[in-house]
């Protein structure tokens, strides 16, 4: 309990950090290092799980300072479903980044820590990508009632970028598999494109075909990027 208090008072100081760069911005907007970000999506798939229902809004902010990004992304959709993550990472020269991923919805209370009804999955992510290979590794470190983290829950994925294409397979256990188990639960590929709207304005647009061998689904998601 100790624990997840401090990481709870981290996370307002992280939320503070991130809204300073905002009076910087309006000073210098050429020298900001705070962005915006917003994503349009058929589906909401999460490492091969579908998460809501229809179209899914997924808008993100965020603050980067050499290898260091602090942010928040978000996902929302007509049904209902919410979800607000705020996360920290460092990214190291070499190609190895770390970080801690806090998973929390909306409709929770967002004080709620206890083991019983937590509104927190804190997860612990590190991953190194070289050339077109990557390779990520996830761990949640805390078990929360309220948003169902029983703790311990593992993800691994491992990927290759092509010039036009992505493949990606990824295994875990826990929150990622019917029966908590581990096994294979998240394979596809991915591709992007840009659309010309005018002679100055486009939009990137992107398609994954995903196959979850666990629950025996496939899917078909195109997004847009703003």
């Amino acid at each position: 309990m100790k624990k997840l208090k401090c990481l709870s008072a981290f996370w307002v100081s992280v939320m503070v950090m991130e809204l300073l760069p905002v009076q910087v911005s309006a000073q210098d907007e050429q020298s900001s290092k705070l962005t915006v970000n917003a994503d349009l999506y058929s589906n909401y798939i999460w490492r091969g799980s579908k998460l809501g229902t229809g179209p899914a809004f997924q808008p993100s902010v965020k603050f980067s300072d050499g290898g260091l990004t602090i942010g928040v992304w978000g996902s929302f959709d007509a049904r209902g479903y919410s979800e607000t993550d705020p996360y920290i990472s460092f990214s190291f020269p070499f190609g190895l980044s770390l970080g801690i991923t806090d998973y929390y919805l909306p409709d929770l209370d967002l004080f709620e820590i206890s083991e019983a009804e937590g509104s927190h999955a804190m997860e612990l992510n590190g991953g190194f990508s070289k050339g077109g290979f990557s390779l990520s590794a996830n761990y949640i470190i805390n078990e929360a009632g309220g948003i169902a983290s029983a703790g311990g829950d593992k993800y691994f994925q491992i990927g290759y970028s092509f010039k036009n294409v992505s493949l990606f397979a990824g295994a875990g256990d826990g929150w990622h598999t019917i029966d908590g188990g581990f096994d294979l639960c998240n394979i596809g590929l991915s591709t992007s494109k840009m659309i010309n709207i005018t002679d100055t304005f486009s939009i990137p647009v992107c398609g994954q075909v995903i196959f979850n061998p666990d629950r025996g689904k496939l899917f078909v998601v195109a997004g847009l990027s703003f």
